[in-house]
C-alpha cells in the first residue's frame, strides 16, 4: 500500500467515524469500535503502573524500618527477666512521644538460657517470659499521659547488627583526618595532610627542609637569628 492508499484509508475512517475521537461515547457502536483500536486511558494508566513499580521497593524499605524502630528487642530487658533495662525505658519514652500508631512489636524471649534443669520446659518458660514482658511494656506505657492502648505483636525476626570493629575503626579514625597516600621518590609523603600542622610538616618533608614557623624568617628553622640553630634572637 503506497502513501496515497494509506491517506485515502485514513480519510475514509474519519468520514465513517471509525477513527474519529468524537465517536468514543457517541454514535451507534462507535465508542466500542474506538476502544477496540486504542486505549482512551493512555498514558495515565501506564504512568500510574510505572509509578507504583518504582515506589514499591522504597515502600518496603519504609515498612522494614518502621518494624525495626517499633520493636522491643531482648536487650531492652534485664537478661532472663521481664524487668525493663534503662535502654528499654528510654525506648518506650521515645515511642510514647511519637504517637505514630498503636502498633508495637516484641521479640520472642530467646535470651532465656537453656540448662539441663529446664531442657524439657524451656519453650514454655520462654513463652511465659514473653507474655510477662508484654504486660510490663503495657504497664509502663500506661504511665505516660495521652498514650493509646498499644497492640503488641510477638515475632522472632532477625536482629539488626553491624560488625563492631568496622564502626569502632570509623569512630577512631575521625581524629586523624584525611591523609594522602601518594609517596615521593624518597618514600616520603607528598600529598600531605589536611589536619593542622601535619600538612605543613608533610609538605615540607617532601622538599627536604623543615616547616617554617609562622612569623619566623624565610628559610630559618625557628624564630630568632636568621639561619640560627633555634635559640631566641638576641638584640
Amino acid at each position: 500500500m503506497n502513501r496515497y492508499s494509506r491517506a485515502a484509508s485514513a480519510a475514509l475512517l474519519l468520514i465513517t467515524g471509525f477513527g474519529s475521537v468524537g465517536c468514543v461515547t457517541t454514535g451507534k457502536g462507535g465508542g466500542e469500535r474506538y476502544r477496540n483500536v486504542v486505549d482512551p486511558s493512555w498514558p495515565d494508566r501506564y504512568n500510574h503502573d510505572a509509578q507504583q513499580a518504582t515506589l514499591a521497593p522504597f515502600a518496603q524499605q519504609a515498612t522494614n524500618g518502621h518494624f525495626q524502630e517499633r520493636t522491643l528487642w531482648n536487650w531492652y530487658f534485664e537478661p532472663g527477666t521481664d524487668r525493663l533495662h534503662p535502654a528499654g525505658m528510654a525506648k518506650l519514652n521515645a515511642i510514647s512521644r511519637s504517637n505514630l500508631d498503636n502498633k508495637l512489636y516484641l521479640q520472642h524471649a530467646g535470651d532465656l538460657p537453656l540448662t539441663p534443669d529446664n531442657a524439657d520446659k524451656v519453650i514454655d518458660l520462654r513463652h511465659e517470659l514473653t507474655a510477662k514482658r508484654a504486660a510490663t511494656v503495657r504497664q509502663y506505657l500506661a504511665t505516660k499521659p495521652g498514650t493509646p492502648e498499644y497492640e503488641i505483636s510477638v515475632h522472632n525476626g532477625p536482629t539488626p547488627a553491624i560488625y563492631a570493629p568496622f564502626a569502632l575503626s570509623a569512630f577512631r579514625g575521625q581524629v586523624t583526618g584525611y591523609v594522602g597516600s601518594l609517596q615521593g621518590a624518597a618514600g616520603q609523603l607528598v600529598g600531605g595532610s589536611s589536619s593542622g600542622n601535619n600538612g605543613a610538616a608533610s609538605a615540607a618533608g617532601a622538599g627536604g627542609g623543615t616547616a617554617p614557623t609562622p612569623g619566623g624568617p624565610p628559610g630559618g628553622s625557628s624564630p630568632g637569628t636568621p639561619g640560627g640553630s633555634g635559640s631566641p634572637g638576641m638584640p
